[in-house]
């Protein structure tokens, strides 16, 4: 799985001098369960605010879909995938969510965040 990482492209935010939210949302994320092999069907909606670097919606398709043959629990891919986005754009600000759809009777939304040291620091200068 460490692989799936060089399949994100970035590029540059034009509007860095500003704080905006970019909102992503991947309704027909699948993965497999690795107890059962059976597939996981989620959305996952990815909302950042950028910093240098933007990630480039074609890459975030092919990285997303490479999950597609993995087994892998929902708390661990929510957080791999947040690890991955922060590692290549570098955002002020990052929030995963993933709604996992109805498996045995129980839905899960897992969340991962995360913001950068210099964020509310900057808000607040």
């Amino acid at each position: 799985m460490k692989d799936k990482i060089k399949l994100l492209e970035t590029f540059e935010n034009e509007f860095k001098d500003r704080n905006y939210n970019i909102i992503h949302t991947a309704p027909e994320f699948t993965s497999l369960c690795p107890k059962t092999s059976q597939p996981d069907f989620a959305t996952i909606d990815i909302e950042y605010i950028p910093d240098e670097l933007c990630v480039e919606l074609k890459s975030l398709k092919l990285y997303l879909n490479s999950y597609r043959n993995d087994g892998v629990f929902f708390e661990s891919v929510t957080n791999k995938i947040l690890d991955d986005l922060v590692e290549v754009c570098k955002p002020r600000y990052m929030i995963v969510t993933a709604q996992f759809n109805v498996r045995g009777g129980i839905s899960s939304v897992i969340e991962a965040e995360y913001e950068s040291e210099d964020f509310f620091k900057d808000e607040f200068d």
